[in-house]
């Protein structure tokens, strides 16, 4: 693991993630041993190779997978370190956050991937863990696509807090690590459905982080995720009331 890990984030990193708009995020390219990422590329289960999380609904359709213990040893090295005592010491220096935890289970993250036609519109994160009631502070994605158009959509967007203006977008390219705070008004997402042949899927890597807090777990206010409308989505009563639903929980889960 120490020849395939020589991750070091610089000052400059740290003042890049706290000055970022439109909230602290950092965008690294080949953050990760390429021979390592290339290995998990390759050996990406495919949409019948495992029994994914569906998600399907109005606000997202994507496929889940957290059972890296069912997959090759790659993908384990990869999440082993990435939730190790070393790494999270790296992350508490260039976000500035103290006191981060590591979620092994990988609650709500592990593999992700979307088919043509897939999206999941913006929204803030679920702002605890619903088991431990950690808080949560960070995202990690790290994204495994390989020659990646324009055209196929799929850009993470990063939108101010007001929603009227998306202040950053970033293509899923091969390698490329995006961190990003967490809280109630971080909106994030990739709305617009895919438009990649049918045999091209996104496929991204995703981990979150959390700290302890001085909140009263018999008190805590948990919930789900919060989609967003933008001033180009249609407005109506019957959507609104489908966010806020989902800010209380899923819509439908399933397997595939």
């Amino acid at each position: 693991m120490k020849n395939k890990f020589k991750i070091k984030f610089l000052k400059s990193d740290r003042e890049r993630f706290i000055a970022a708009d439109p909230f602290p995020s950092i965008v690294i390219d080949n953050l990760f041993d390429r021979s390592l990422m290339n290995e998990i590329y390759n050996l990406y289960p495919k949409k019948d190779d495992v029994s994914w999380w569906s998600y399907n609904n109005h606000f997202e359709r994507k496929l889940a997978f957290d059972r890296v213990q069912d997959l090759d040893a790659c993908f384990q090295e990869y999440f082993n370190f990435v939730n190790s005592y070393s790494f999270v010491r790296k992350l508490e220096y260039i976000t500035g956050i103290e006191g981060i935890i590591s979620d092994p289970s990988l609650r709500g993250g592990g593999l992700h991937m979307i088919e043509s036609g897939g999206k999941l519109d913006v929204h803030a994160d679920f702002n605890y863990h619903s088991v431990t009631g950690w808080k949560r502070q960070l995202n990690m994605i790290t994204f495994l696509n390989k020659d990646w158009r324009p055209e196929y959509n799929g850009h993470l967007e990063l939108w101010n807090k007001e929603m009227t203006k998306c202040e950053k977008r970033v293509s899923p390219e091969f390698n490329r690590t995006v961190i990003f705070k967490t809280s109630d008004d971080t909106y994030h997402g990739h709305p617009d459905p895919l438009c990649c042949p049918p045999e091209i899927f996104r496929k991204s890597l995703a981990v979150y982080y959390y700290t302890h807090h001085e909140d009263n777990l018999d008190n805590l206010e948990y919930r789900s995720t919060d989609y967003q409308k933008r001033p180009l989505d249609n407005n109506s009563e019957e959507l609104e009331a489908l966010r806020l639903k989902r800010r209380k929980g899923r819509l439908k889960d399933s397997k595939t």
